[in-house]
């Protein structure tokens, strides 16, 4: 490494930083999505090119990355499976040496949480994961700025001191989600009550978690969200496991969030939904759309942790 430069980071799962780089990450989210809401221009990207790959269809990771990216005053180069060297077998580690060589930025989209690693060991520019079978870091992220968005004290220094002690239930799949939102307890110090149906368990191993105190396992999801700050979900069957559908409808049935959960969080309890959401299955009609739920602020968080992210990657800290 060249005198002056930085030490490039990767943020493969949420786990890659620390603590305090989250509360910069969360003030600088709060500042830029401040600045986009005042048509203010700001472009500290410019010149900069980001790759977006995707092996696994997308909406939201697609919209929010692209439209960052050109917000930011950078340029997109959108890749798929269908319309590159991806989808012939072309290693990842191939892929990484040549494309690295022609953007400053990557984004990743794909199954096996081994592939994103092998890629970014090969990777000359950082790489993020826009979601793999086993972690969802760009989903939590925005979760937690939201979070504290809605429920954290006006002018705090510290924006993750609204986040110490908090209970988030996790209410379905144990998923990439499940396993992010676990990796968050640990890091910034709040805690999971997961439920899932028997045989969908979190696995506290590929979750990649140390400290079981940061969860609590609950066979009942009332249990869960009972005294919760949070409860959150997600469909429940993933991408890549389709063939299972049938079989998940009848093993998740008593996992839909519904009024009496809500009842049994806090009174200012807020639901999270990382969409696309099916309403009747994993939540009802009435939570995803009442007055506690904010998954479309959650939604369009995205786009403005991600443009902070990108910015912290590719520049370190400003000012």
């Amino acid at each position: 490494m060249k005198p002056g430069h930085r030490l490039m980071k990767h943020f493969l799962q949420f786990k890659d930083l620390r603590a305090e780089e989250y509360a910069y990450l969360f003030e600088r989210a709060r500042i830029i999505k401040q600045r986009f809401k005042n048509y203010e221009r700001y472009q500290p990207l410019v010149d900069r090119t980001l790759a977006m790959i995707f092996e696994k269809a997308s909406t939201r990771t697609r919209v929010s990355f692209e439209a960052g990216m050109y917000q930011m005053g950078g340029s997109v180069v959108n890749l798929t499976s269908g319309d590159s060297q991806l989808g012939r077998a072309e290693p990842a580690e191939d892929t990484a040496r040549v494309v690295s060589r022609m953007v400053d930025i990557v984004m990743i989209r794909t199954y096996e949480q081994t592939k994103i690693e092998a890629f970014a060991a090969h990777s000359r520019v950082p790489v993020i994961n826009g979601l793999t079978n086993e972690y969802h870091p760009c989903q939590i992220l925005a979760d937690l700025f939201t979070y504290i968005e809605h429920r954290g004290p006006r002018g705090a220094t510290d924006p993750l001191q609204c986040l110490q002690g908090k209970v988030v239930a996790w209410v379905g799949d144990g998923n990439n989600m499940a396993n992010t939102w676990l990796q968050a307890a640990e890091i910034l110090g709040f805690k999971v009550h997961v439920s899932t149906p028997s045989g969908y368990e979190v696995d506290p191993a590929a979750a990649g978690v140390s400290d079981t105190s940061c969860y609590q396992v609950f066979n009942h999801p009332l249990e869960a969200c009972a005294g919760a700050h949070l409860v959150t979900t997600d469909v429940w069957t993933s991408m890549g496991y389709e063939a299972e559908n049938e079989e998940r409808r009848k093993a998740f049935v008593d996992w839909c969030v519904d009024d009496e959960m809500m009842a049994l969080a806090q009174p200012d309890a807020l639901f999270m939904h990382c969409l696309p959401a099916h309403r009747g299955e994993e939540v009802t009609a009435e939570v995803i759309d009442g007055p506690q739920s904010v998954v479309w602020d959650e939604a369009e968080n995205r786009m403005h942790v991600q443009k902070a992210l990108m910015e912290y990657l590719l520049l370190g800290r400003i000012g």
